[in-house]
């Protein structure tokens, strides 16, 4: 594989979300390393799960891999390292600032903006830490979906430059003042993601046309930053002897090489390494090996591998009934990368719409494709996206044309260094969203949101800010409900996880529902997407898959408290409001064996 030969030190993994990034990252990791070269696996993702893959606790300190030589592995997390960085800031000042200083301080330490400023600090540690550099032959990166992995390559460069032209007095000058002693780091962080012989950017994709949309997107994007060492790899294609007896294989491989036979532009330049699905989930180094080995016979299906049927299992529809009868509210659609969240979003609101129910349909990801999934609007629907960049603009102009009015030129030029902190768009999303859950009050609000761990950031803004509204609101007894405050109401907000019935995604939605109850938040239900074992499939290595879904379904029962919808893998795209409606309405279990 092209992508194999002549690897840098450093390798970037990126792509939309369930691509396969991190299997593909731990099987060069583990490659590298059986091949003698000491190797650190890092994940930049706020969701990581390698982790999972190897079976081990990993978290934020460095970890060697066991049972595996030369391997060490590092999960950044980003409120640990929110926590350290804050404890960096802070400690100095103990005993020299008045209480109540140190606690405006503390509390401007406690938001969004750090907790992304801290990751990105021990990102950059790692390009240019020359400790890492004499220890490690390759640094192998497993990044976070798309949208937030191009933010990540892009700060480097947008934080050397705020802090290169600022001012230094910006609206989050507490988390701002541990980088200004690190311009000179982030220079030399900028040179190494730009440099290809020490850097390479392997572009993640499967083989449908919103994935290769996506990943060209992001091509386009990181030259701009100036990454031009990129590679292609199309992942878990359909092998061709699956396809031969079975309808269901057959459909999905015509998917696949009819999108790869259209590669959007800017992607045909790049060499094609194409990696086929695997029977056996990556989890193990065992598995691992195997992903980008040459393929292999499929292992026979013993008798009785399908002895547990799968009938009676709740389907979509009947979900979708009762989120109806509400009449209105907030319906959001959460979990890992590449799970279906948008699919499934697209098919409740054009459900919603079709029962005759006012819907807007939304997402807060920036690599979601809404548009194409939905096709043509119903006519009591409507459709719109939370753009970073588009919130970012419109928040810069009203706020120069709020508070900017009346500044003198010095006064006006300040605030405008301000607002070019990257932190802006933090605070730029958040308004955006709680704007758009006020609409919930009185129709359907459909959010698609982004994958689990920004998704998590932003959760994290919205209870900073109902923390200071509480704060600010003291004993006055005003009424006021807070965006976090209609998140927790069952009665107002229904929270829908998306997972696909397999040990990463699963053990993720799990993670997710904690996090979730500890900010007071109950889902309502999970919905596990794209089954294999309620599908009608007698392909070996499908039926092989599909009898490892049986206990992951069982497990979602379990988390839920048996409050699920399970929808089986189509064989036609589910894109378009016809083919979305028969993905509700056709979605009852088939019994497989």
């Amino acid at each position: 594989m092209h992508f194999l030969q002549d690897i840098p030190r450093f390798v970037f993994l990126t792509g939309k979300g369930g691509v396969g990034k991190t299997s593909l990252a731990c099987a060069l990791a583990l490659k590298l390393a059986d091949e003698g070269k000491r190797t650190l696996l890092v994940s930049t993702d706020p969701a990581s799960n390698i982790g999972q893959v190897f079976s081990q606790l990993i978290g934020n300190n460095i970890t060697p891999i066991n049972g595996v030589d030369r391997l060490d592995a590092l999960e950044i997390d980003p409120e640990a390292a929110a926590s350290n960085y804050r404890e960096r800031m802070l400690a100095p000042l103990r005993g020299s600032l008045p209480e109540d200083e140190l606690r405006s301080t503390t509390e401007q330490l406690s938001g969004a903006c750090t907790t992304e400023i801290a990751a990105f600090d021990e990102f950059t540690a790692l390009l240019v830490d020359e400790k890492l550099q004499r220890d490690y032959c390759h640094i192998v990166f497993d990044t976070a979906p798309t949208g937030h992995t191009i933010r990540l390559l892009q700060l480097p460069g947008a934080w050397s430059g705020f802090l290169e032209d600022g001012r230094g007095d910006a609206s989050c000058l507490g988390p701002l003042a541990g980088l200004e002693q690190q311009r000179e780091r982030y220079r030399h962080a900028v040179q190494a993601l730009s440099d290809p012989q020490q850097t390479r950017l392997v572009l993640v994709a499967r083989a449908d046309n919103a994935s290769l949309r996506e990943v060209a997107r992001t091509r386009h994007e990181l030259q701009e930053t100036g990454i031009s060492g990129q590679h292609l790899v199309v992942n878990g294609l359909m092998p061709e002897k699956e396809a031969k007896d079975d309808d269901l294989a057959a459909a999905i491989r015509q998917r696949e090489q009819a999108a790869l036979a259209a590669l959007p532009a800017g992607l045909d330049g790049l060499q094609l390494d194409q990696v086929e699905l695997k029977a056996a989930n990556m989890l193990g180094a065992g598995n691992l090996r195997s992903l980008l080995a040459a393929s292999g016979a499929i292992n026979q299906i013993h008798a009785g591998a399908f002895e547990k049927a799968t009938t009676g299992l709740p389907a979509i529809n009947g979900l979708i009934d009762d989120i109806a009868a509400a009449g209105h509210g907030l319906v959001m659609l959460m979990g890992k990368g590449g799970v279906g969240k948008t699919t499934m979003a697209a098919a409740i609101a054009v459900e919603l719409a079709s029962l005759g129910m006012p819907v807007h349909l939304t997402t807060t990801d920036p690599a979601a494709h809404i548009e194409e999934t939905v096709a043509q609007l119903p006519g009591n629907m409507k459709m719109s996206r939370i753009d970073p960049h588009a919130e970012t603009a419109n928040y810069r102009q009203r706020v120069l044309a709020t508070k900017g009015k009346g500044l003198d030129s010095d006064a006006l030029a300040m605030l405008e260094e301000d607002l070019r902190s990257p932190c802006t768009e933090e605070v730029a999303v958040f308004q955006a969203f709680a704007r758009v859950i006020r609409e919930a009050g009185r129709s359907f609000v459909v959010m698609d949101t982004a994958p689990t761990g920004h998704t998590l950031l932003l959760l994290d803004a919205t209870g900073a800010y109902h923390r200071e509204v509480t704060r600010q609101m003291g004993g006055s007894g005003m009424q006021v409900t807070t965006p976090m405050m209609q998140l927790q109401d069952p009665g107002r907000t229904r929270i829908l996880i998306v997972t696909l019935a397999e040990t990463t995604p699963v053990l993720e939605a799990e993670a997710l529902q904690a996090d979730l109850r500890r900010a007071g938040i109950e889902p309502a239900a999970w919905i596990v997407n794209r089954s294999l074992a309620a599908a009608d499939t007698q392909s070996p290595l499908l039926r092989r898959r599909a009898a490892a879904e049986l206990a992951e379904i069982d497990r979602v029962a379990q988390f839920s408290g048996g409050r699920f919808a399970i929808v089986p893998l189509q064989a036609e795209d589910p894109v378009g409001s016809e083919r979305l409606a028969r993905l509700v309405h056709g979605t009852q279990a088939a019994t497989i064996g």
